[in-house]
């Protein structure tokens, strides 16, 4: 059953989920590689941290699968790839899934797969595909019970916010977190809304499946302490952050101070000394 694999993701005490996603290499932009030039060192001052799970690509999840023991994160594993992030677009964009991608998250022992839905202002074609993707991925989950993560993002327009360009317009949010339950995501993963206190809109239209929050573009520790203090106060089940946890000063310190917000309910003036605590992994 997909809820033995889902169990390994939430925390025994407080039912919620930390996920750190590394699996920015996949969208080839040398942005995105800052904090993860050395994916394996990454890994292990991670795993050091202990969030609950570490979301990486087919050829980067041996780094923490091959590490022994059984307390180490669990695994979600990216099953698409896009060029939807550049400053300056290409002539075509796509957004197109590995092959095989539900036997190959078996294979390396994920606990959940992560696909996206793209809205993406005047590129219906990738929507299109995106929802393709999810089409033919959901059956396969479900003949072999893994649970499949949803990823609905919103895009600005690449004129006023090349890159990482999300829209965090709540009434544009929440059709497409609808339209991600339609299709069968066992865990949302959606953007942050522009308001924290309208957040609770996307939690009401996810219903019974469990909304993870996106970390999005760099912020400060204090914008991200408190937003992320905000957004489980507004009923989120947990968090996926990339670039404001591996491209910190102190990753590990800033993967407690996370940790402790969402599964101990901490105030962000209670964990931000945890930020100069530094990782003992060389």
């Amino acid at each position: 059953m997909k809820t033995y694999k889902l169990n390994r993701l939430f925390n025994q005490q407080s039912g919620k989920c930390f996920d750190v996603a590394i699996d920015h290499g996949f969208f080839n932009e040398f942005g995105f590689l800052k904090g993860i030039e050395n994916v394996e060192k990454a890994v292990k001052v991670l795993v050091e941290a202990a969030p609950d799970a570490i979301q990486l690509t087919v050829g980067q999840a041996h780094y923490l699968q091959s590490i022994l023991g059984r307390q180490k994160p669990s695994l979600v594993l990216r099953t698409d790839v896009a060029n939807v992030y550049g400053t300056q677009l290409p002539r075509t964009l796509f957004s197109r899934m590995i092959e095989d991608p539900v036997e190959q998250a078996i294979r390396v022992d994920a606990a959940c797969v992560v696909v996206n839905l793209f809205r993406i202002p005047g590129e219906p074609e990738v929507w299109d595909q995106c929802i393709q993707n999810i089409l033919k991925i959901k059956p396969v989950c479900e003949r072999y019970a893994m649970p499949l993560m949803i990823e609905p993002l919103v895009f600005r327009p690449n004129n006023e916010a090349g890159g990482y360009n999300v829209d965090g317009d709540v009434t544009k949010i929440v059709p497409l977190v609808r339209q991600a339950v339609e299709l069968g995501a066992d865990i949302i993963k959606a953007d942050p809304t522009d308001d924290i206190n309208e957040y609770h809109q996307v939690i009401e239209t996810a219903g019974n499946i469990p909304v993870l929050v996106r970390g999005g573009g760099r912020a400060t520790d204090e914008e991200i302490l408190n937003r992320t203090y905000g957004l489980m106060e507004q009923g989120a089940k947990g968090i996926v952050y990339g670039r404001n946890v591996i491209q910190h000063a102190n990753p590990a310190g800033m993967t407690r101070a996370l940790m402790a917000i969402v599964h101990e309910d901490a105030r962000p003036e209670e964990v931000i000394a945890l930020l100069s605590e530094k990782a003992t992994v060389s």
